[in-house]
Parts: structure tokens; C-alpha cells; sequence
């Protein structure tokens, strides 16, 4: 039937289109599975092996995916507002243009993860591994991301207005284009980043580290330079 792959897992059946809505599929191995355009709201998925499965476009809207192995899986478009996904691997997914809003992912690996123009407004990442994370033109504005290891992350055209970046690690990150009025940089480590073309009009950059930081025609209007280390 169209080359697609159909199985029944739980006695649930497994396929594009599914309903699988509030769904109880913990603990299930349904790795590679192909879970296009399903709509999967408030599913129970945590412990779930999830590697390689294709979720794009799908409905995961409140979802419980807290520990699920994510390792490799396309997610992209997909609807995950609310959803937990602390703990979660998430190595290598493909999250673009996906719908993270409110979204919990603390303490999940995220190392490699594709959030290309991804909207994560409200997002929780706190314990996360961002190693590697591409949030190129993400949406993050107004994020509490204080204290959080973003060291050598591409940050290139990412929304970050009014986020809380206070003490970020963002050593060698790449921020150029980045849109920051208003974030709040104190104490943030932002030493040989490239930030240059960045927004930064009244941004809190008091006491932040920005010795060989690239500001290249970045936007320093109103930003608040107190102590900054330069």
C-alpha cells in the first residue's frame, strides 16, 4: 500500500495519519516508525524508543515524552507545545520550524539537534546538553536561559529579546544577526563571540565578558556596558 509501513503496537495501530490521542505507549519500541501527520495530543510516550521515527508534521501537543529515546528522529513542523520532554535524547533530531512553545526539556540531550527556525518561546532547559544545538533564526524571546552553557552554539539570527541570558555560557558562540534588545547579558561570558550585526539596543551587557568578542556593527544603543570586561 504506497510502499508505507503499517504495525500494531499495544493495540494501537502504528502509521501516518494515526489517532493515537491520549494514547498510552510508554515504554514502547516503536523506533523508525512512521508517525507522519498523526495526531498524537496528550500521548504517553515516556520511556518510548522513538529513534529514527518520523514524526514530521505531527500533533504532540501535551504529549508525555519524558525519557524517550528521540535519538535521530524527524520532528520537523511538528506540533510539541507543552509536551514534556525532560530527560529526553534527542541527539541529532531534526526540529525545524517545530512548535516548542512551554516546552520542558530539562536535563535532555540535545547535542546536534537541528532547531532551525524553530519557536520556543517559554521553553525550560535547564540541566540540558545544548553541545553542538543549531538554533540558526530560532524564537526564543524572552527565554530563561541564565547560567546555561551555550559555548560554541550557532545562535546566528536568533530572536532573543528580553531573554534572560544573565551568566550564560556563550564563549566562541555565534550571535551575529542576533536579535538581543532588551536581553538581559550581566555576567554573561560572551568572550571571542561573534556578535557582530547584533541587536543589542538597550540590552544589560553589566559586567559581561567580551574580550575579543566580534562587535562589528552590532547595534549598542541604550546597552548598559557597566564593568564590562573588554
Amino acid at each position: 500500500m504506497d510502499g508505507a509501513i503499517y504495525m500494531s503496537v499495544g493495540g494501537y495501530e502504528i502509521r501516518s495519519h494515526a489517532d493515537l490521542r491520549h494514547a498510552d505507549l510508554q515504554g514502547m519500541d516503536l523506533h523508525g516508525a512512521d508517525l507522519r501527520d498523526a495526531n498524537m495530543a496528550g500521548v504517553n510516550l515516556q520511556g518510548a524508543d522513538l529513534r529514527y521515527a518520523d514524526l514530521q508534521d505531527a500533533d504532540l501537543q501535551d504529549a508525555d515524552l519524558e525519557n524517550a529515546n528521540l535519538k535521530k528522529a524527524n520532528m520537523l513542523g511538528a506540533n510539541l507545545r507543552y509536551a514534556n520532554l525532560r530527560g529526553a535524547d534527542l541527539r541529532g533530531a531534526d526540529l525545524q520550524r517545530s512548535n516548542l512553545q512551554g516546552v520542558d526539556l530539562k536535563d535532555a540531550n540535545l547535542q546536534y539537534a537541528d532547531f532551525r527556525h524553530a519557536y520556543l518561546q517559554g521553553v525550560e532547559v535547564q540541566g540540558a546538553n545544548l553541545l553542538g544545538v543549531d538554533l540558526r533564526d530560532a524564537k526564543l524571546d524572552g527565554v530563561d536561559l541564565h547560567g546555561v552553557d551555550l559555548h560554541g552554539v550557532d545562535l546566528h539570527g536568533v530572536d532573543l529579546q528580553y531573554a534572560d541570558l544573565h551568566d550564560a555560557k556563550l564563549k566562541h558562540a555565534d550571535l551575529h544577526d542576533a536579535k538581543l534588545k532588551h536581553a538581559d547579558l550581566h555576567g554573561a561570558d560572551l568572550h571571542d563571540a561573534d556578535l557582530h550585526d547584533a541587536k543589542l539596543k538597550h540590552a544589560d551587557l553589566h559586567d559581561a565578558k567580551l574580550k575579543h568578542a566580534d562587535l562589528h556593527g552590532a547595534d549598542l544603543h541604550d546597552a548598559d556596558l557597566h564593568d564590562a570586561k573588554l
